[in-house]
């Protein structure tokens, strides 16, 4: 596979703790080296297999971050927000700016985020197309019935929406708490299905995406970074 082709200065900031700005100074003052030659353009084009070096001291290739971070209530799935904590200020990670946030929670939702530099890896998570599986645990004001798993099944209609929603899988745990399983990403989707039903939802709690499902051993507002194998599994989606 041939090597991915990218910008001197941005490969140098994606290896290191060095932002863009401070990477054109280190070029500018000839301080950056690509394969033994001082490099005078931030915009070279390189491999990222290239050999490249600051104040002689090589770089290594970038590496695409992964994590997952149990999102508690009351932090938003955005990176900015002046109101409220977000979800990249739970985390203790370099170059916080490069990170992405695939797949929001409400803020008031919690349970399973996941969080990329990989932008390639989040729009698998997130394409439409690849219909990637989303369990929740919901619970509800009004008691729940039987009755309703066909209507799931079958696709819920919901205001504003021109089709139907993908069929979807209810698992009744009591008369308030299910489990639900959907394949879209709708906006406010979880409490719109149940809205269109007379209900509404009290709780709602993320436990899985695809492949990967909420680490039991984290406690709200901790995360960690997924294994290759966590990783690797959203390749599979269709």
């Amino acid at each position: 596979m041939a090597a991915t082709r990218l910008r001197l200065d941005k490969f140098i900031s994606n290896a290191t703790d060095f932002s863009r700005s401070q990477v054109k100074h280190l070029i500018r003052a000839n301080r950056v080296k690509v394969e033994g030659i001082i490099a005078h353009d931030p915009g070279l084009t390189i491999g990222d297999d290239a050999r490249v070096c600051v104040d002689e001291h090589p770089i290594s290739k970038p590496v695409m971050r992964y994590f997952m971070l149990h999102k508690p209530a009351g932090v938003v799935s955005v990176t900015r927000d002046g109101k409220h904590p977000t979800a990249l200020d739970l985390l203790d990670e370099p170059r916080p700016e490069q990170l992405q946030i695939a797949g929001r929670l409400d803020i008031d939702a919690t349970g399973l985020l996941l969080i990329t530099d990989d932008g390639q890896w989040n729009h698998r998570v997130t394409s439409p197309r690849s219909q990637c599986l989303k369990t929740y645990r919901v619970r509800v004001a009004e008691p729940l019935d039987a009755g309703i798993i066909g209507k799931f099944a079958s696709g819920l209609w919901l205001a504003g929406e021109k089709r139907r929603c993908l069929p979807a899988t209810l698992e009744l745990i009591d008369n308030t708490e299910a489990l639900l399983t959907i394949s879209e990403g709708k906006y406010h989707q979880v409490k719109r299905m149940f809205a269109s039903l007379g209900n509404s939802v009290l709780r709602l709690h993320r436990l899985r995406v695809g492949g990967i499902e909420l680490d039991s051993t984290l406690e709200p507002g901790e995360y960690r970074a997924l294994t290759k194998t966590e990783i690797a599994s959203v390749n599979t989606l269709d």
